[in-house]
């Protein structure tokens, strides 16, 4: 099975590192707040133009997508699901959070959608494909 899916797992791999780099930078953007810092707890006055608040929400953007890839992914390969249409999808998953969290760092803006909100529904759009062509595989 490893071998099998094998670009699937690196890709799952590179979702993985990117969330730890993720956590890292949010935890040295609050710990570098000047006054009334709190680990963790984001001052409810700040907004888009604040790093702090960006590398938080963005880290906990990819906290509330992993949980259905994942899941999907594991289903997906216990299932015996397609290797290459798995290895796309996690791909294309993987490359628009990386994505959107370069844009999310980069651009203070409160305009919705913005080109984050672009990435960010490359990623769900994979999420949603997933579970609908995995249920027909599954139960048709």
């Amino acid at each position: 099975m490893f071998d099998v899916y094998h670009s699937s797992l690196t890709g799952i791999w590179l979702m993985l590192v990117t969330m730890i780099i993720q956590a890292m930078v949010a935890v040295r953007a609050h710990r570098r707040q000047k006054e009334g810092y709190s680990p963790g707890i984001v001052k409810p006055e700040l907004g888009q133009s604040s790093f702090v608040f960006r590398s938080h929400r963005t880290f906990h953007n990819s906290l509330e997508n992993i949980i259905p890839i994942l899941g999907m992914t594991f289903l997906a390969m216990f299932s015996g699901y397609s290797p290459l249409k798995l290895s796309i999808i996690i791909w294309v998953y993987a490359l628009a959070r990386i994505t959107h969290m370069i844009l999310y760092y980069k651009i203070a803006t409160e305009k919705n959608p913005s080109p984050r909100s672009i990435f960010w529904a490359i990623g769900f759009l994979a999420n949603v494909y997933l579970a609908i062509d995995l249920g027909i595989f599954l139960f048709f």
